[in-house]
């Protein structure tokens, strides 16, 4: 019979395995001096963006992450850290971090991980720093868009000028 300690271990290395599947994304955390309430508080917000956060020992970490094929992000994971997991878009999941990494000193971005790449710290703050992506899509709207709309004002501009031109062609000669 396995010992209590090996079981919840082992499951807590499954939750990590399940999370790295259903997810697009994945950052490496340290809290270390972080209060409680402020951890909640990450987690709520994390929430929100259908994120989550797990905090792990390490080794059950570095083994869950070692049987996913994510030697490379190992190294980051030393100190009290944790996983936090994003299913949306690593945009939002990222800038969320970023302001509670600048509001609070103690807790510090170590590492990400998104689309087959190992992100590093400043790329996780370029990530983080990008408009959403329901503003990146309006841009392009909008890019797309000029083109035509300036032909439109074009031709409109063009018609109204001819316009004005019959009007006086239509006033200088004799009724």
């Amino acid at each position: 019979m396995k010992k209590i300690g090996l079981i919840f271990k082992d499951t807590s290395a499954k939750l990590i395995k399940d999370n790295f599947k259903d997810a697009n994304s994945l950052f490496v955390i340290k809290y270390s001096g972080l209060s409680s309430p402020d951890l909640t508080t990450l987690r709520q917000s994390l929430k929100t963006n259908n994120s989550r956060i797990f905090v792990v020992k390490n080794t059950v970490a570095r083994r869950a992450l070692k049987d996913v094929g994510l030697d490379v992000i190992i190294k980051a994971v030393e100190g009290p850290c944790g996983l936090i997991f994003a299913k949306d878009e690593p945009v939002n999941t990222s800038k969320i971090i970023y302001n509670f990494a600048k509001d609070h000193e103690n807790f510090k971005i170590e590492a990400g991980f998104f689309n087959n790449q190992i992100l590093a710290k400043t790329d996780i703050e370029t990530l983080a720093k990008l408009p959403s992506m329901e503003v990146l899509r309006t841009q392009l709207v909008m890019a797309l868009n000029s083109p035509i709309l300036k032909l439109v004002l074009t031709l409109k501009g063009n018609l109204r000028k001819f316009v004005y031109c019959l009007e006086q062609i239509k006033q200088k000669k004799p009724a």
